[in-house]
């Protein structure tokens, strides 16, 4: 399944929730897209619950495709402990997740292409993967030549986000330290996610 690449408002207002932060769009429109975006309602199914959970998880990361998203789930199954909270704690490792979280960029999209495009160094190594994932006590930090980037210091200006406590953060170098993994509980989400729901519909 090819990755959507289009308007992120369209994908919240699919869910009709600011899924990504305040959305003025969604504000205009609180309601799904499409033509029959408006005559859209009902309660789900304990299915459908459960997938609108998955989708909005994998949304939220970046649109995810289904793929990746199945082989992180089964990751997350053959790790130790709880697999919800697994699941979150990979999905937080993912090199453009710690990017956006580091906020030297706006989004998970944004975050995805200053990876791609050679921007970023873990542990001094150019990683060009947004998939990547790093370890504790890993150092990822912007390369020199791109630290002037004007993308990057208004991302680090903007005060809708904090950084959370599992990454230090040494803003005037535009070097983090990924400190430890996340609790699901630490996880900064601006909506409410529940992977518990995706772990149900994995596992029917």
């Amino acid at each position: 399944m090819a990755r959507y690449r289009g308007p992120k408002s369209k994908i919240a207002r699919r869910f009709k929730e600011a899924i990504f932060g305040p959305d003025k769009a969604l504000e205009r429109k609180a309601y799904g897209p499409g033509q029959h975006g408006q005559g859209r309602k009902g309660k789900l199914s304990d299915y459908g619950t459960q997938l609108q959970a998955k989708q909005k998880l994998k949304a939220y990361y970046g649109n995810i495709n289904e793929r990746q998203f199945r082989n992180i789930y089964k990751k997350a199954v053959m790790l130790k402990g709880d697999t919800g909270e697994n699941l979150i704690g990979l999905l937080e490792r993912r090199l453009d997740a710690v990017i956006y979280r580091a906020k030297f960029a706006t989004t998970v999209f944004s975050s995805r292409q200053l990876i791609n495009h050679g921007h970023v160094r873990v542990n001094g190594k150019k990683v060009n993967i947004g998939s990547y994932i790093v370890k504790e006590e890993d150092s990822i930090e912007i390369r020199d030549k791109s630290k002037q980037l004007a993308i990057i210091d208004i991302a680090l200006a903007s005060k809708e986000r904090e950084t959370p406590e599992y990454i230090q953060m040494d803003e005037k170098n535009k070097k983090v330290k990924f400190v430890r993994t996340p609790k699901f509980e630490e996880v900064p989400y601006p909506i409410v996610m529940e992977p518990n729901l995706v772990i149900e519909y994995y596992s029917r």
